[in-house]
């Protein structure tokens, strides 16, 4: 079970299929058809995730303060998912960091395969979630990188095509960080805690930080595949950038799935696993997923802001009761991620299976 040293089959760069102009794809990325990007899905207009103003969460007018507090926490309850503005990252930093990432992709191979990665951690330059051979596999490659805890911060693994990449990326991850222990506050006194509970619970300050950056090439029949299977996001809580011009994402809500339509400088905030079972499911992990398309390429960051690894997470004693007892286990997030890691993107059903017997 621990022994994930390499991949089960030789790894092959979907960039390097989309560049090779090949009019199919191979039967490795068909997903079958119930999974496929046609079904239940909605690109409606008058539908997306909630749009949150984060500019007078810290100011003195406390009905206001009020107002947005009740605002995420509605969108923590109906729809795991909602974007944040006026948030406090640097909208040049921002951007800048996706460039960087992008010029990264468009390098050469032999640059891009001195940083290539292996399952035993995942850090680096990667093609494939998951070890099991035979997979059905998505469309996309991606960049594996740790901030937190400090010792497994290793800059010589993170890289460096242009002269100011690694600070751009250090600075990134700070921000980041910082805006995460914001949310993580404003998420405890919604379920009535302390406004430092949840963060304790994570282990204070010695929590994990990390960023998978997601490079998703054009591709030739876009309706028979995936960027990135079904799946909600095993840690805490997730910060994504997503691409300035092209969309991809969409969340499951009420069966359908909805196309998210990034509002420009926003940060996309879901909840992770890990939330859903310290909230004891008051707070939900909710299934996504990323589309590709043909005629356009499309970068996105992901920054997961996660439980120090080898703490147990269980539902808050705050949030059982006789009339609501604990749903699931206590497990650490290391025993949880290799659970994971073992499988791949597989909808709910990693979190779900935790459930306790009622």
């Amino acid at each position: 079970m621990n022994k994930l040293q390499d991949w089960p089959e030789p790894i092959v760069r979907v960039q390097s299929l989309s560049d090779s102009g090949i009019p199919i794809i191979p039967e490795r990325y068909v997903k079958p058809i119930l999974q496929r990007p046609s079904v239940n899905s909605t690109a409606s207009n008058d539908v997306n995730i909630p749009v949150i103003d984060l500019a007078r969460l810290y100011g003195d007018d406390h009905a206001l303060r009020a107002t947005i507090l009740d605002q995420i926490s509605i969108a923590c309850r109906e729809w795991g998912f909602f974007q944040v503005i006026n948030h406090g990252v640097s909208p040049q930093l921002m951007d800048r960091a996706r460039e960087v990432w992008r010029q990264f992709f468009h390098s050469p191979m032999e640059v891009k395969q001195a940083y290539a990665n292996t399952p035993k951690t995942y850090e680096g330059y990667g093609s494939r979630l998951g070890v099991e051979k035979g997979a059905i596999l998505d469309w996309s490659d991606y960049y594996f990188l740790h901030y937190l805890p400090l010792p497994l911060k290793d800059y010589n693994k993170w890289p460096a095509i242009t002269a100011d990449c690694r600070a751009v990326l250090d600075e990134y991850g700070k921000q980041l960080v910082e805006l995460c222990g914001k949310l993580m506050k404003v998420l405890s006194i919604n379920l009535g805690l302390g406004e430092e509970q949840l963060q304790n619970a994570f282990g204070g300050e010695n929590i994990g930080a990390c960023l998978r950056v997601n490079f998703y090439p054009k591709c030739p029949q876009p309706d028979l595949t995936l960027g990135l299977s079904s799946h909600s996001d095993p840690g805490g809580m997730t910060l994504l950038l997503p691409d300035s011009h092209v969309p991809g994402l969409q969340v499951r809500k009420d069966g359908n799935w909805i196309t998210v339509k990034p509002v420009p400088h926003a940060f996309i905030v879901n909840i992770g696993d890990q939330i859903q079972v310290l909230s004891n499911a008051t707070c939900k992990s909710v299934e996504h997923r990323v589309m590709v398309n043909s005629s356009e390429e499309r970068l996105s960051l992901a920054f997961f802001y996660n439980p120090r690894s080898d703490i147990p997470i269980e539902p808050l004693k705050e949030l059982v009761a006789p009339d609501r007892p604990p749903l699931y286990p206590a497990m650490t997030f290391d025993e949880y991620r290799l659970f994971i890691r073992m499988r791949g993107p597989c909808g709910k059903s990693q979190v779900e299976s935790l459930k306790s017997p009622r």
